[in-house]
């Protein structure tokens, strides 16, 4: 399975946060569109089927990412 770039994945999550926190899907058309692209490009970046799951894999891959210069450490 490809993996997303972990700059990716932080700004989709911190994007998702975002959206939530504004309540995004009481929004206009076009917030909860973009609501539900970010949800959908989670879910494909990490292999899942919603948005939970999605968080908890991302927030995964992302512990073992060193986001200045996008390697990975050696899993342990």
């Amino acid at each position: 399975m490809l993996m997303a770039h972990p700059v990716v994945l932080k700004n989709l999550i911190d994007e998702y946060e975002s959206l939530r926190a504004l309540h995004a899907e009481e929004g206009s058309p076009n917030v909860r569109q973009r609501m539900e692209d970010v949800v959908y490009t989670l879910c494909v970046s990490t292999g899942t089927r919603d948005v939970d799951a999605a968080l908890i894999a991302a927030r995964h891959q992302l512990s073992g990412a060193r986001l200045h210069d996008g390697s990975l450490r050696a899993a342990g």
